[in-house]
């Protein structure tokens, strides 16, 4: 098992952030790596970020502004090179069809629901390092 997993979180607002980086926990599941979270406020942030490489998964705010999460998602879908999976944060849960759009792996509403939230995550996590293993 690696050492860490790296999670990407993207939102304008700081208690958005805290909000994710509480429901995921050190370790959003026991098969997994602990978790070190990068948190990024602007869309030049989370596209330096993803340039480095590195980042495991993105959690982007789909209701951040002024760069929603749903663009910017689709934004690195075609931009970043083997970009990571993404769990965005919907504001409705009817807004789901829009995280299809975007091209998001997968989607949780907000308010952030911790169980959710960290079983999404951790779905993506075992995805993405089974992968690159």
């Amino acid at each position: 098992m690696r050492p860490t997993a790296t999670v990407l979180v993207y939102s304008d607002d700081a208690s958005t952030r805290e909000q994710v980086r509480l429901a995921a926990g050190r370790r959003p599941a026991a098969d997994l790596p602990p978790v070190e979270f990068l948190e990024c406020a602007t869309l030049p942030a989370v596209l330096t970020a993803l340039e480095e490489g590195g980042v495991d998964v993105c959690v982007l705010d789909g209701e951040a502004v002024p760069a929603g999460g749903m663009g910017v998602c689709r934004q690195i879908k075609d931009e970043i090179f083997q970009c990571p999976p993404v769990l965005l944060l919907i504001g409705r849960p009817q807004d789901a069809w829009l995280a299809t759009w975007s091209r998001a792996e997968a989607a949780v509403a907000h308010p952030v629901d911790p169980v959710a939230l960290a079983d999404a995550l951790a779905g993506l996590l075992r995805k993405r390092l089974a992968v690159g293993a």
